[in-house]
Parts: structure tokens; C-alpha cells; sequence
């Protein structure tokens, strides 16, 4: 008898009924696309940085529950939380297996990742943490191109997280199902392992619905475009021959004729627009070029806290584009380059020159 009985889980999914039905099959590509597309960009920056070929497969998607996750993901893992401010609101996390993210961590360290630890120390993490900085900050940039808007997060928060713990949870994402989007992942011969984003389900119905928004302006674009290049240019028609002027009237001989000069209206030079916006006379003037690497607000009373080796974490993220600035106005973004022994700038992104004008007003 005892084994008719269904467990709560068991009545739960029948209440319930399949997750998967939560998602449409449209939602569910569109998340594909977008998890493939970001982490695609994370994937190669992250190659770039451990300078190791890294490989991800075609994501799958699904919907989990915590309690799942409980018990799919045993013991620690290490968790980066990234909040977005603009462009999207909301929040996911990314979970990476302690041994891969021990053997990141040996590779940003100067290691080989052959021989990487069970767990990992503060020092470590911090070095993992740098490596989700640059994933993460190519991932909103690819999501920016995307969804044809700037995409902007906050710094990624990454901590180590025991999700067996009875108070573990992803608050806010806790109160509800969770979109999984895994990939395969792949480090040379160091990594073959999985790694998830997980979305709350409302954000991930909101980016699926913005991903449905472009492709709708797009392809409506594009119904204009064909239709102005097959639409049959209409012939103007033939325009009725003028008649025919009247016959000039022989005005009788006069003898007495008067001839006068012309007389025309002597023409005054206009003076030059040159006397009054000539650009050309600005060119030679100085002006202060500055690049900002990032900022940040602090109390005054940590201001006055800093000493020699204080760090101060600024806004910005690791591989982000930096401002550049004119007498303190934004015209264009770049990158820091070395140029021999000093730094330097390479610009990767510029207003055009009426927008760089009005931004020195």
C-alpha cells in the first residue's frame, strides 16, 4: 500500500504539471540564443585571459526548482551574482564547480591547473572573481549589440556557496522557478564540465520578450526596405506640347528711338560666414585630453582612511571600454594600450564631430 503513496514532491509536479510548459517554445529559444550569444563573447575573453582555448557546446534550457539544485550540486560551489542597471532589470547567477573554478584560479595565479586543490582560499577567489569581471563584462557588451540598447551591470559579486545548506538560497530567485540555461565546458584537457546561469523566470520572460521586440523592428525593417527596392518607379506622363506662340506683332519703324545705357544696382560683397563661426580658427587651441578609467562615491571619513596599499573598487568593470574625455566632456570610448613605456588609449567607439562640438558647449 505504502507504495501507491506519492511523495510531496511527486504531488507538487502533478499540481503543477511539467515545468516546461511555464516557457513557450519561443521563450525557450530565445533564451538559448541569448545564453549563446553572451557567453559565447564571456567564452573567448575568458580565453584571451588564460590564454587556453575554451569551448562551450549549444546551451540547453530548462526550468529547475531550488531543491533540485540542492541536489544535483552537492557540496560547495562558487556562485557569481551579477545585477543589471540599465538596459535590463533584474538579476542572474552563474554556479561553477569548485574544482573548475580551482583550476581557473591556478591558471590566473600563473599555474599550469594540473594539479588544482579541493578548495580554494580567499586569494583564490578573488582571482576567480577577476576572471567572472571580464566574462561577465563581454557578456553584457554582446547583450548590448543584442538588444540594441546599452546593457550596463554592476560589479559581479562571487562567493563560495554550500547549496545543502538548509538557508541556502538565490534570493529573490528563491520564491519561484528558475530558468537553467547549461553549457558544456570545455578547457583544453584541464575542464570538461557544466556550467549553469540561472534566471529567475520573470527576467527571463522579460529578456525572451525583449529579444521578440528587436526581431519584430527588424523584420519589419526589412518588409520596408524590400518593398522600396520592388516597388515599379511610375513613369511620369508625357506632358502636352506647348501651343504655339502667337505671331510676333510688327510694332511700326520709329525714327525717333531713344537708347539708354543699362543701369544695374552695384553689388555689395556679403560679408564671409567665415568673419563669423570660421572653425578653422579654433584648430591650434589646446584643449585637456583625459581618460577615465572608472569612479566611484566614498564618505569622507574613508577618504580619510586610505593609506598606502588601500584599494579602492571603482564602478567600472575589468575590460570595459574606458571614457575619453575633452575638458571634462565625453566624446569617445577606447581601450588602455602600452606604447612602449607609457600608457596609452585606443579608441574604439567616437561621437561624430557635431555631437564631439556640441558636447564641449
Amino acid at each position: 500500500m505504502n507504495n501507491q503513496i506519492l511523495s510531496q514532491e511527486e504531488i507538487d509536479a502533478l499540481l503543477k504539471g511539467n515545468g516546461d510548459h511555464s516557457l513557450t517554445a519561443f521563450e525557450r529559444d530565445a533564451l538559448g540564443e541569448i545564453g549563446n550569444i553572451a557567453f559565447g563573447a564571456a567564452a573567448t575573453a575568458l580565453s584571451s585571459l588564460l590564454n587556453r582555448r575554451i569551448e562551450l557546446n549549444t546551451p540547453n534550457v530548462d526550468l529547475v526548482t531550488m531543491e533540485q539544485l540542492r541536489q544535483e550540486n552537492p557540496g560547495n560551489c562558487v556562485m557569481t551574482e551579477v545585477d543589471y542597471k540599465k538596459g535590463l532589470v533584474g538579476s542572474n547567477f552563474m554556479i561553477l564547480q569548485m574544482i573548475d573554478a580551482a583550476i581557473i584560479a591556478d591558471l590566473m595565479m600563473g599555474g599550469d591547473g594540473s594539479n588544482p586543490k579541493s578548495e580554494i582560499n580567499e586569494m583564490e577567489l578573488s582571482a576567480v572573481g577577476e576572471a567572472m569581471n571580464v566574462m561577465m563584462g563581454s557578456a553584457s557588451t554582446s547583450m548590448s549589440t543584442l538588444f540594441a540598447r546599452r546593457v550596463e551591470i554592476d560589479p559581479p559579486r562571487v562567493y563560495i556557496k554550500d547549496l545543502t545548506e538548509s538557508d541556502a538560497s538565490l534570493a529573490p530567485a528563491s520564491q519561484g522557478d528558475l530558468v537553467r540555461v547549461s553549457f558544456q565546458f570545455f578547457v583544453e584537457e584541464l575542464i570538461d564540465s557544466r556550467l549553469m546561469l540561472l534566471i529567475p523566470l520573470e527576467f527571463a520572460r522579460e529578456m525572451a520578450g525583449r529579444l521578440s521586440q528587436e526581431f519584430a523592428m527588424a523584420s519589419a525593417a526589412a518588409e520596408v526596405a524590400e518593398v522600396a527596392e520592388t516597388e515599379p518607379v511610375q513613369e511620369e506622363p508625357p506632358k502636352a506640347a506647348a501651343p504655339p506662340p502667337p505671331p510676333a506683332t510688327e510694332k511700326p519703324a520709329s525714327s525717333s528711338v531713344v537708347v539708354q545705357p543699362v543701369q544695374f544696382t552695384p553689388i555689395t560683397p556679403a560679408p564671409s560666414s567665415r568673419e563669423n563661426g570660421n572653425i578653422g580658427l579654433l584648430m591650434d587651441v589646446m584643449l585637456q585630453l583625459s581618460v577615465e578609467l572608472g569612479g566611484t562615491r566614498m564618505k569622507i571619513k574613508d577618504i580619510l582612511e586610505l593609506g598606502i596599499g588601500s584599494i579602492v573598487e571603482l564602478d567600472r568593470l575589468a575590460g570595459e571600454p574606458v571614457d575619453i574625455l575633452v575638458n571634462g566632456k565625453l566624446i569617445a570610448k577606447g581601450e588602455v594600450v602600452v606604447i612602449d613605456e607609457n600608457f596609452g588609449v585606443k579608441v574604439t567607439d567616437i561621437l561624430n564631430p557635431i555631437e564631439r562640438v556640441n558636447s564641449l558647449q
